[in-house]
């Protein structure tokens, strides 16, 4: 019975094969889509997810109600841990993440950049990533242990076992020998943490200057609670050790008069879940995207496909009306209402598996072109889990069920006297129409508005002044096979009679995203006058603030002329010196109220306020120094307009010449600046492709409506026209009704997409408002877009010789 009504099936298809192909595109494209967008979805959700004991895992963080803003900080001090195992006994795990800049690793005579990641012996307790050799529990117990990488064991051993074998890790003189007591698997790609080896955080740079600083903040914290202890419980314990070992903060705290939060708590350390850490924008390092973005993809994915089942839905009926005659005569030779409806359904499910199966291979064709696009790290591998596979399984037996199996309920129902009549109808074909009308443009325009909404806010950020001239810069990481200092004075010596050059300088810090990818961050914080300041630190070089144009506004720039500006000498920006609460800084001495030392520094300088770091992210007071001892991570070099044709590749070659053995990977600075918002141009360009992909399919279905509708209504326009109704007439009255309904639709979907996209730009520290102009756009775009859909249908029915209506009829 089956094998007859799969036979059936296939052929009615085939004698409608334009139906069918709609049918299949619209699916196709709407699957393709939504296998991106969750396989997007799913490789965030799934953050860390694959750590053992993974609910008892949290990271620290400190919270502070100040009056200006509530502010959270995931940066710890160094005495942080130690004081929390020392106080808190039953804590079945703490380790510190100090995540540091790429270090050369030497294994004989050859050198190697890594990405070493300082930490305490408990992280192989914390976490459970894979240790393929090893012991978890002594691994790192010793300061001369490394743990490594697979990969970073093919790279530099090869296929020999990596454990017991010797390296050298460290820059510039700081190199230390260590012996590999471990070998780790590789962090997957939903892993917060990233790292190519691990060693003890006491051999840090500045540990031992920093170790007791409770106010000097570098790097993560994460503990593991015991089975027994919730969050909430041991957030509570943490009370008083925030009162112990933060007096000055909240001494300063209340000094501004600020007042407990809904915790009872003016300052705090709480916990954040690990499965949060990597939405948390204000905790997490890696700024990931935030949780809001995730379910607007989650919400295009199932808009996509609900579009896509509308648009079955109406094409099957439409087409209902013409196969009624067929379903008349099956009815009156005997088929049953099941038969027919399991006939009908079976033409459904073949469309919807062709569809799906059409859809999946675009999927996996596609795959490369989509993460080169968006510069994502999708991988079918995730297809294959079982959450995944679920997922996919149920949203196709739910497409099959509802696209397939409402209209053959439907055709299955029809009277068979009725049908002979030539007087077929859904009971209440106004009511379905216009829902399936609403609900299409309600998304259509919801994922519109989303888009424009996006677009602004990428464009505000790229738009928003960055305090310094990021024209005509050439930004270069030196990397860790040279030394900085050294390539920079060659760098210098060797352009001095380029009159193209205009200045030369090296920092610590690139400004954006370099060829590199690597962002670093160093704040301090210290006691000023009773006053808790806290800073961004910032290495720089002679001529930094000529190189960037930035002109001091009180002071001067740093001069070789004066021997103590490479010593305890700062020039510091407006916001620092408003924070230090002093009219004119210059001169004064920066520093912690308890130095006794004689090491503050002195004041030389105070600059206009620039973006250091994002403008999403949160911007702190800037104080610049230089040092003969720190390393230069970065060359930037300004070149004058005329020159900037070809000098690249000119740079490229005097590179090779001074430092052969570090690889050139010069880039201009505001290329680097647009880097900064690589995530939130990925999220627009997604967001453009989803909504362009549902006005296409929405398109498509208000087509078939409008087919639907005027099949319906073909003896009415008829009567009309005979009784004297002009052409313009008819098309009006039959385009009066789609603009009332694309009004309801956006009734729905502007608060929708208001409440949405505020909730998405609150994540940002400088964001646009919303126009009500977006709205007003969208809106007159979406009925000019439903007229174009149904003109064709409706032109065509209106110039269409009644007498043959009526005959038709």
């Amino acid at each position: 019975m089956f094998r007859n009504y799969f036979k059936i099936a296939l052929r009615t298809l085939w004698r409608n094969r334009g139906y069918a192909a709609i049918n299949v595109v619209g699916l196709a494209t709407a699957f393709c889509i939504c296998v991106f967008l969750f396989l997007t979805s799913y490789l965030h959700l799934t953050y860390d997810s694959f750590h053992q004991d993974g609910d008892r895992i949290f990271q620290t963080y400190l919270f502070a109600n100040d009056p200006d803003k509530p502010t959270k900080n995931g940066s710890m001090p160094l005495p942080l841990t130690p004081a929390l195992k020392a106080d808190y006994p039953e804590l079945e795990a703490a380790t510190r993440v100090l995540v540091g800049r790429k270090s050369l690793v030497e294994v004989n005579g050859k050198y190697y950049d890594k990405l070493i990641n300082f930490t305490d012996a408990d992280f192989l307790t914390v976490f459970s990533f894979p240790l393929r050799s090893g012991n978890r529990e002594i691994a790192l117990r010793e300061l001369s242990s490394v743990v490594i990488s697979e990969n970073m064991a093919r790279d530099v051993f090869g296929t020999a076992n990596p454990v017991g074998k010797r390296l050298r890790i460290g820059n510039d003189g700081n190199q230390k020998d260590y012996i590999v007591s471990g070998l780790v698997g590789d962090a997957p790609d939903n892993s917060s943490i990233r790292y190519d080896a691990l060693v003890r955080i006491e051999n840090a740079p500045n540990y031992q200057n920093s170790k007791d600083k409770w106010d000097d903040y570098s790097h993560a914290v994460y503990v593991k609670l015991p089975p027994q202890v919730d969050q909430a419980t041991f957030e509570g314990r943490l009370k008083p050790f925030a009162q112990k070992y933060f007096p000055k903060t909240i001494e300063e705290l209340n000094r501004k008069k600020a007042t407990p939060d809904q915790a009872g708590d003016v300052f705090a350390v709480r916990l954040q879940k690990l499965s949060d850490v990597h939405f948390n924008r204000e905790i997490s390092d890696n700024k990931g995207t935030p949780i809001a973005a995730i379910y607007v993809l989650l919400g295009m994915a199932f808009f996509i496909l609900l579009i896509a089942c509308i648009n079955f839905i109406n094409l099957s009926i439409a087409r209902s009306f013409k196969r009624a005659r067929e379903v008349g005569v099956r009815k009156v030779l005997g088929a049953l209402k099941g038969g027919l409806f399991v006939q009908i359904w079976s033409e459904s499910a073949l469309i919807c598996g062709a569809g799906f199966l059409i859809g999946s291979v675009l999927a996996y064709l596609l795959l490369p072109v989509f993460n080169a696009a968006f510069v994502a790290k999708l991988s079918l591998i995730y297809a294959l889990q079982p959450g995944f596979v679920i997922l996919i399984g149920a949203v196709f037996a739910l497409v099959t069920l509802i696209a397939g199996g409402y209209p053959a309920w439907q055709m299955a129902k029809f009277n068979p006297v009725e049908v002979m009549k030539g007087k077929v109808t859904t009971k209440r074909p106004g009511v379905l129409r216009n829902s399936l009308i609403v609900t299409q443009f309600a998304l259509s325009c919801l994922l519109a508005c989303c888009t424009i909404i996006a677009f602004q806010q990428v464009g505000h950020l790229r738009q928003s002044p960055v305090g310094f001239d990021k024209e005509q810069v050439i930004s270069i990481p030196v990397g860790n096979q040279v030394n900085g200092r050294q390539v920079l004075q060659r760098l210098r010596n060797k352009l001095a009679g380029d009159p193209s050059v205009l200045a030369i300088t090296g920092t610590g810090v690139n400004l954006g995203k370099g060829k590199d990818r690597v962002s670093s961050r160093t704040v301090t914080g210290f006691t000023y006058k009773g006053q808790a300041i806290s800073t961004d630190v910032l290495l720089v070089d002679y001529e930094y603030l000529k190189t960037l144009n930035i002109k001091p506004i009180a002071g001067r720039d740093f001069n070789r002329g004066y021997s103590g500006d490479s010593v305890n000498r700062v020039i510091i920006t407006q916001s620092m010196a408003k924070m230090i609460g002093e009219r004119n800084p210059v001169g004064s001495l920066l520093g912690d109220d308890d130095d006794t030392t004689g090491t503050k520094s002195q004041i030389i300088g105070v600059v206009p306020d620039f973006q250091l770091y994002s403008v999403a992210d949160e911007s702190k007071p800037i104080t610049m120094h230089i040092s003969n001892t720190e390393a230069i991570n970065y060359i930037f070099i300004r070149k004058s307009p005329q020159s900037l044709a070809g000098s690249m590749n000119k740079l490229e070659k005097v590179w090779k010449e001074i430092a052969p053995q570090s690889e050139f990977m010069g880039s201009f600075l505001d290329e680097n600046i647009d880097a900064w918002y690589q995530n939130e141009e990925q999220l627009f360009q997604i967001f453009s492709l989803a909504s362009g992909i549902a006005i296409l399919l929405s398109c498509i279905g208000l087509f078939a409506i409008a087919l639907l509708m005027i099949e319906q209504r073909t003896k009415e326009i008829g009567v009309r026209k005979v009784l004297g109704a002009s052409i313009p007439g008819v098309v009006l009255l039959l385009s009066r009704e789609f603009v009332k309904l694309v009004l309801i639709a956006l009734c729905i979907a502007v608060p929708l997409a208001w409440y949405g996209m505020q909730t998405w730009l609150n994540n940002y520290a400088l964001r646009i408002a919303i126009s009500p102009w977006v709205f007003v756009g969208v809106g007159l775009s979406a009925i000019v877009i439903a007229l174009a859909s149904v003109s064709f249908q409706t032109i065509k029915a209106a110039l269409m010789n009644p007498v043959k209506s009526l005959r038709s009829e």
